[in-house]
Parts: C-alpha cells; structure tokens; sequence
C-alpha cells in the first residue's frame, strides 16, 4: 500500500475562526481528520468545546475570542503558537433592503466579515505567529463575486471586500511563501439560512437553479478549504474559488 497523500494537513498547526458551528466547525473537524493540531476560536464557550470533542487526534486548542474587541484579540494572539494554516471564517449577514440600510447595521456586518479577518491577519503578520509557507483561507461568497440577490447588499459588499483584499495579500506575501484565497460558496446548510424569508416552497424552487440539484453542505466548502491549506495547492495563491453547485454556470 503506498502512503502518498497530498492533501494531507500532518505538522500543520491551523487556527480556524468561528469554529463553533457551521462552515468554521467542520471545517475544524476535518482538518483535524488529515493530522492537522486546530486552535479552534469563537464566542461562545459551549459550542466551542463541543467542537473541540468531535475533533481527531490530540494537541487541539479553543480559545473564546471576540474577534471584533481589539483587546480580546490581542489577547487571543498572545496565547497562539506559530501556524502553518489559517481558515478567516467567523461571518453574519443582516439582510434588508438598500432603502433600509443604516450605518449601524453597515458597520456590525463589515466588522464581523471585514474588519475582523483583516485585522486578525495583520496582527498575526506582525507578531510573527505565521510561518513561512502558510496557507491563509477566508471564506468569502459569491455574492463578493456579483452574484446579487434582493436584500444582500452589506453582505454581498463586506465579501466583495474580501475577494479583493485576498488578491493584494497574496501578491505582498507571495516572498515568504505564504498563501493567500478565498472560497466563494453559494447556499450552504447552516444556521446562516435562518434568517432569509422563505417558504419550503420557495426552498424548493430556488433548488431548481443549482444544476447539481441541491445547497451546498458545510463539509463541501470544508474540502476546499482542506486543498487550500494543504501542499496540494502549493502553487495557487491569490484565487477566490466557487463552490456553488453550478449556481453561476446559468
């Protein structure tokens, strides 16, 4: 039997952003499923552990952070050892449409989506917790991409951030090795789709534009993720890959 495994995450420890339900918590489970030590951070204490429990292997880490309080994230980077793998996930959407936008609602999904995956990095490039050869992976849309959708506007503006910064980023630390993407999913089974306004009907029907008939599952974008991180994509820097089932192919 040959032991060959590109995608395989072994040494790499990765720090994965709001890691406490969703994208970010099986994104943590499956990397630690490859070898890979997860320092897993969010805000809430019980559904933080709970992830750490499903993780695999030993040496995992959860740190309770608000990545939007400057003083908890410090305090957060503080206890980080150096990483190989950083998964920017933590995310919320407020949806309402553009007659309805205001500056409070603007500022709390910029500074969840934006302001916070940005920061983090740069405190972590500063502080020299980010080794040489890195893989930086956020987890943006592909509504930052201009897929729109009535209501979506902060959203699809705080991910179409996201999409550009990654492309700077990676050209500026390309010298060090280190590598900068984003996934780009469309509709993914998480709490997420709690807040739109649907019916089951509605549900339905909206399958009907997915070639692949049907949403995405969090352990879809997890896989992606994994590709990023791993040497397998040792020469991709600076993309924002969509996962959407075929959503944009119509």
């Amino acid at each position: 039997m040959i032991d060959y495994n590109p995608f395989s995450l072994e040494g790499k420890t990765i720090l994965v952003t709001g890691a406490s339900s969703g994208i970010g918590r099986t994104a943590a489970i499956e990397c630690s499923k490859l070898g890979a030590k997860i320092i897993a951070t969010a805000r809430n204490e019980q559904r933080l552990n709970e992830t750490i429990e499903n993780l695999k292997g030993e040496g995992h880490q959860a740190i309770i952070c608000d990545l939007t309080n400057e003083a908890s994230l410090d305090n957060m980077i503080s206890e980080l050892p150096e990483i190989q793998g950083l998964i920017n996930n933590a995310g919320v959407s407020i949806l309402l449409p553009v007659k309805f936008v205001n500056s409070e609602n603007l500022k709390s999904v910029f500074d969840v989506n934006t302001f916070a995956p940005i920061i983090l990095l740069q405190k972590l490039l500063k502080k020299k917790k980010i080794r040489k050869g890195a893989s930086i992976v956020f987890t943006s849309s592909i509504s930052g991409l201009g897929t729109s959708a009535v209501g979506s506007s902060m959203y699809a503006a705080s991910k179409g951030a996201i999409c550009s910064f990654i492309r700077c980023a990676a050209l500026e630390l390309a010298p060090q090795n280190i590598r900068v993407n984003a996934v780009c999913p469309a509709m993914v089974n998480t709490d997420l789709l709690d807040i739109l306004p649907t019916s089951d009907s509605e549900k339905n029907e909206e399958l009907n534009n997915y070639p692949l008939g049907r949403l995405g599952n969090p352990s879809d974008v997890a896989h992606a993720m994994i590709y990023l991180l791993s040497d397998a994509s040792s020469w991709v820097t600076g993309d924002n890959l969509v996962i959407d089932g075929g959503l944009t192919l119509k």
